[in-house]
């Protein structure tokens, strides 16, 4: 085989698209990684020359690079190896000068979209949601821009800002060392995250602010400020990521601070701090500027430390072993087939995933929980024939995701018709409360007026008196219908599910911190509350310190939320392995989906579906009037004679299934919670699809719900497999860490050796611990990636360390 087709199956084999040509003349070539003309996104290099070829290639739209060599690295002579390395560092030298060339062109095109931007203002609903002023920021249509300039005040990027929140930057734009500036610094600059948070910081002190835009550039930023203003105080004003695996926010500001010798900050939120609470804008909002402005003035400064540099040269590499590839970490599963959802919501899902570029199962399992949430328990079905079994058909779905690939405004767009019922029955409510609010003053003069007629004639009619001053009946205070909750307390759900007795959604954007809120000590009331509230038709009390005993007839509870990876699969292991999760709570996430992401990106600009969506909407208009039998019953649904056969003859062997040993006791848990899911899947299919059919399930609505069940199945095993296989899912996340280059000093000299310590404190998700890093290095060094060596003991004693020397395969590649 040749090398350019060695080098071609390199190529395909790393996932990318293919050039039609391929040039061995060690240029760099960019081509279309999409198929669509003007796609400039993939590039590559080929030096092939000479009797040993090499080359690099990659993506910039992902990120992706990697080297390659038509021979083992191993095997090379010292002057192949030196021939070679020299070949990867013109390469690196090709690569940066077109990322410079891409980011001149996206400054080009961001000062374009600047110029012709309108200035915006504080009535945006963004900046009107976040309670601040607009600060220079223009407008682009709905979207807010955020100019991002270096310490010379060029522009180099935009960062668009919509009206619900989403972000985005200008594509190919430079973001490392820019920032977004707020008012002029007079002694002190603060340095922080996002712009909000900076502009809460602004109004609060009056103090300068850079706005980095992400916790991995505050230290890129403070130290370009830094060199150009030495005399200025810096304060690094932390997010307090709390629920995020290694506290990102305070880590990187820490880090930052530490760098420059400059001050500390993070918001105070006290006792009573939500879940959602991270930022100096979040304190803002809920205690006031004041409040801001007090946790500022208490920065503490940080003393500036040395980066540890990197460690000594591996030395003679031709003893190295050749590496061998690593295990998948987790198994496949199956696609997501539109076929799945009924028709009338088909078309509308499809549509959200294509334009958004994110996979069809976020919508599609966040439309189906979202719909078990608006039926709730108006309706249930029998799944037996001559059973007083009951099944509510409330669901709890997850959706699992890195950051970045649209969960949430997947989950945000198919909750929009729940919202605006909302919203309309807000507005009804306000009027019926403005009319209760009358009556009630009117029925205040009356009794005031009867009671001055009694005075009046108590000494001479004490009888009519009395009757005067009987009670009379009060208007009721009108209450109104609530589809979703987001961020609620306990006693507050309790209380809105007394007068929404036929069940809410509670929808969490980010669903892990709700799950870990209820792990700590004294949370117990609030997960029993919650594992009730899977059932749909259990009665739960509550008890308050302040207001006593209360009782919820009645607790139906539809669950949806977003989740990372890293975060899930530390999550299944406290559940899988007896810790304070393994009590059945996240086995009852029936529609939890874990899909492959696509790592290509189409380019999809057109309006919405409308009649697609509108055909979805009318589906929760409709349900959104469906009604129980009486005020305290439900309806009841049950299988037509065909489809109860059909669901005999998939219960029996599913049944035989979990009760054997073949499958994980957390597996097997999950599982079980099926005999529920699949029910309740099939009479949504028929609310949606045959609501006119006397309450009869048929055969289609059943086959449906056990199609979603053969799609879930490889999902679950995914899930689990993650928290089976910790080490390798480590194994694999640190082995592209190295490949990517990010094991380097603040420099970006990159480290030959390491230590589980140094890689620790990085906080990674799955490697922030020293265990973990130990055991994904341990695993790189039985597949050949690292070679371990012991650490000689101090002279204080202690225990044995050690650190992982590198594969010169790929030290050559990160310097690539």
């Amino acid at each position: 085989m040749s090398a350019i087709d060695q080098f071609i199956n390199a190529i395909a084999a790393a996932g990318l698209a293919v050039p039609e040509v391929i040039h061995g003349d060690g240029m760099l070539h960019r081509y279309s990684t999409s198929g669509k003309r003007g796609d400039q996104s993939g590039w590559f290099v080929l030096h092939d020359d000479g009797d040993i070829a090499a080359g690099a290639f990659g993506c910039w739209r992902t990120g992706m690079q990697q080297t390659w060599c038509s021979k083992e690295v191993n095997t090379l002579t010292p002057s192949q190896r030196r021939a070679h390395q020299q070949r990867m560092q013109a390469i690196a030298l090709q690569r940066e000068a077109d990322k410079a060339q891409r980011q001149q062109e996206a400054a080009a095109t961001a000062a374009k979209r600047w110029e012709a931007a309108a200035t915006a203002t504080a009535g945006h609903p963004y900046l009107a949601r976040k309670g601040i002023q607009a600060h220079g920021i223009r407008a682009e249509g709905e979207a807010l821009l955020v100019p991002l300039r270096d310490v010379s005040t060029t522009l180099h990027s935009l960062q668009s800002i919509g009206p619900e929140g989403d972000k985005r930057f200008q594509p190919g734009g430079r973001i490392k060392g820019c920032y977004f500036s707020i008012g002029k610094p007079k002694g002190t600059l603060v340095v922080c995250e996002g712009v909000a948070t900076g502009a809460s910081i602004h109004e609060a002190t009056g103090h300068a602010v850079a706005c980095a835009m992400n916790a991995g550039n505050l230290q890129e930023v403070a130290q370009a400020l830094h060199q150009k203003y030495p005399k200025l105080r810096l304060i690094l004003a932390a997010d307090d990521d709390a629920l995020t695996e290694g506290n990102p926010g305070i880590t990187k500001a820490s880090e930052a601070a530490k760098a420059v010798g400059g001050y500390f900050t993070k918001p105070d939120f006290g006792s009573d701090r939500s879940e959602s609470d991270t930022d100096f804008n979040d304190l803002h909002q809920r205690a006031g500027l004041d409040a801001v402005k007090t946790c500022i003035e208490a920065a503490a400064p940080v003393a500036q430390g040395p980066v540890f540099p990197p460690l000594e040269d591996v030395g003679d590499s031709g003893a190295w072993p050749d590496a061998s590839p690593l295990p998948d970490a987790l198994p496949p599963v199956a696609p997501f087939d539109p076929e799945l959802l009924p028709e009338a919501l088909r078309g509308w899902i499809v549509d959200i995933a294509e334009r958004m570029q994110c996979p069809p199962d976020f919508p599609a399992v966040g439309v189906i929980t979202a719909l078990s949430g608006l039926i709730g328990a108006r309706v249930v079905v029998a799944p037996k024939q001559h059973d007083d079994w009951r099944v509510v058909p409330n669901l709890w779905g997850l959706v699992v995701g890195r950051p970045g690939v649209m969960k949430s405004p997947a989950l945000s767009e198919v909750l929009k018709p729940l919202h605006r019922l909302e919203s309309n029955e807000r507005e009804q409510w306000q009027v019926a409360h403005e009319a209760w609010e009358l009556d009630t003053k009117v029925a205040e003069l009356a009794g005031k007026a009867n009671e001055k007629q009694a005075a009046a004639v108590a000494a001479k009619d004490p009888a009519k008196a009395r009757a005067l001053l009987a009670p009379t009946d009060q208007p009721t205070e009108p209450t109104m219908r609530r589809y979703v909750v987001n961020d609620s307390t306990v006693e507050a759900l309790a209380d809105l599910l007394v007068t929404n007795p036929w069940g809410l959604l509670v929808y969490r954007d980010e669903v892990h911190g709700l799950l870990c809120s209820m792990d700590r000590q004294g949370q117990e009331g609030a997960r029993g509350f919650y594992l009730t509230g899977y059932d749909g038709n259990q009665g739960h009390a509550v008890e308050r310190i302040s207001r006593g005993h209360s009782y919820v007839p009645r607790v139906c509870i539809a669950m949806l939320g977003g989740i990372q990876p890293g975060k899930v699969q530390s999550y299944v292991r406290e559940a899988v392995n007896g810790g304070a999760g393994d009590d059945g709570l996240l086995q009852r996430f029936g529609l939890a989906v874990w899909p492959d992401i696509e790592r290509e990106f189409k380019l999809v600009d057109r309006w919405p579906d409308t009649p697609a969506k509108q055909a979805a909407y009318a589906v929760f208009e409709r349900l959104n009037q469906l009604k129980p039998a009486t005020d305290d019953e439900p309806q009841e649904w049950r299988f037509s004679p065909e489809a109860q056969a059909i669901f005999y003859e998939w219960l029996i062997p599913f049944e035989t299934g979990i009760r054997g040993d073949d499958l994980h006791p957390a597996l097997v848990s999950h599982l079980a919670k099926w005999r529920k899911l699949i029910p309740a899947l099939a009479l949504i299919f028929a609310q949606v699809d045959t609501p006119d059919t006397n309450g009869v399930i048929h055969e289609r609505e059943l086959i449906r719900a056990l199609a979603w069940a053969e799609y879930l199945r490889t999902h679950a095993e995914r899930l689990y497999a993650a928290a089976l296989v910790p080490e390798t899912a480590g194994a694999h996340a640190l082995l592209a860490k190295i490949k990517l280059g990010k094991l380097c000093d603040s420099d970006g000299v990159m480290w030959e050796s390491f230590t589980p310590r140094l890689v620790a404190v990085k906080s990674w998700a799955g490697l922030n611990s020293v265990d973990s890093v130990r055991k994904a290095a341990d695993l790189l060094t039985d597949y050949g990636w690292l070679v371990r060596e012991s650490l000689p003991i101090g002279p204080a004693g202690g225990r044995p360390s050690e650190r992982y020397l590198i594969h010169p395969a790929l030290l050559a590649g990160r310097q690539a």
